[in-house]
């Protein structure tokens, strides 16, 4: 474990150029002793290491210092095939550069790693489309990503479901969820995400993009994905159902497995109770109609009475006239 750190400390640094100790801490899950501790290491094995202090300071390796030590193990090579996606990459205009990457790195592993490499690419494959879906039309998206990459303004038409927009926007990245792509672009210096297959139009400009400093692109996503989610489902439905109705439930989403793993013990017609965080509005009922008499809303009145408009609109579609006029009349409950 300390010889593998202490490799992957002088990697770091000769990739970084210099890193501090707290950042190398954070990386490797560590305390920012322990890091001293194995740069102390690192240059009693003769390894060119030195720190500058000052409030951009840190630790450096020797001008010039490049270790050997930068081999592909099994292991190693294994994963990075693994991480060679190839349907992102074409989308993104980088399909061709992909597969030369791959054909390099096999030439230069030795033989059995070779076929160990190529043995976990063959049996290995991503759809990252979930079922019943298409891809996103991604015509944009090579030019959108050379945006990205060389850091340029981007002046773009979005449709943004309420009205068309034109904006300037200073990129920031791509993200690849579920078979769709997202552009992360800055705004008047705040973050916003757009979904790459509603950009109508861009045009790539000459201004150099300004990102906010020390801007995280995973954190970003993680935190905007997290608050998405709890903004879509920020109303709660009280219901009764069935063992069936709740098992499809609780496939919605992990919010409501995790509510319906609470659900209450079962009545004597065999229905639980249960609240679950639901959308507001038409989503809410489409979600809860489909699992038909084994739910019934019990709160809140709007829902409960927006589902019972909806089973009305059915029966005068599906019943014949005279039972249909046998109903008893709307009510608002």
């Amino acid at each position: 474990m300390l010889a593998s750190r202490l490799l992957s400390i002088l990697l770091t640094l000769q990739a970084r150029g210099q890193a501090t100790a707290r950042e190398l801490a954070e990386v490797f899950e560590v305390s920012v002793r322990t890091i001293y501790r194995d740069v102390d290491e690192l240059s009693a094995a003769g390894v060119p290491i030195y720190a500058e202090k000052g409030r951009n300071g840190g630790f450096r390796l020797l001008d010039g210092y490049r270790t050997r030590l930068t081999g592909l193990d099994r292991g190693e090579a294994e994963v990075l095939f693994l991480a060679g996606l190839p349907g992102a990459a074409a989308q993104l205009g980088l399909g061709e550069a992909l597969q030369r990457m791959r054909l390099k790195l096999l030439a230069a592993l030795p033989d059995q790693t070779r076929g160990d490499a190529e043995r976990v690419g063959a049996r290995f494959h991503l759809d990252p489309v979930s079922w019943f879906k298409g891809a996103d039309e991604q015509a944009l998206l090579p030019e959108l990503a050379v945006a990205v990459w060389s850091g340029r303004r981007v002046r773009l038409r979005y449709d943004s479901w309420a009205r068309v927009v034109d904006r300037e926007v200073e990129p920031l990245g791509v993200v690849l969820k579920a078979g769709v792509w997202y552009l992360v672009a800055g705004v008047d210096g705040q973050p916003r995400t757009y979904r790459v297959a509603s950009i109508l139009s861009l045009e790539v400009l000459e201004d150099a993009a300004q990102p906010p400093p020390e801007f995280d692109l995973a954190a970003y996503w993680t935190r905007f994905c997290d608050e998405y989610e709890a903004r879509m489902q920020a109303g709660e439905a009280r219901l009764k159902a069935t063992d069936s109705a709740l098992r499809r439930l609780g496939r919605e989403s992990q919010a409501i497995a995790l509510a319906v793993r609470d659900a209450g013990p079962p009545d004597a017609a065999g229905r639980r109770e249960v609240t679950i965080p639901i959308e507001t509005g038409s989503e809410a009922v489409a979600t809860l109609l489909r699992l038909g008499d084994e739910v019934e809303v019990l709160d809140p009145t709007e829902l409960r009475a927006a589902m019972a408009e909806a089973a009305r609109k059915l029966a005068d579609i599906y019943l014949p006239p005279t039972f249909s006029q046998d109903l008893p009349p709307r009510t608002g409950g």
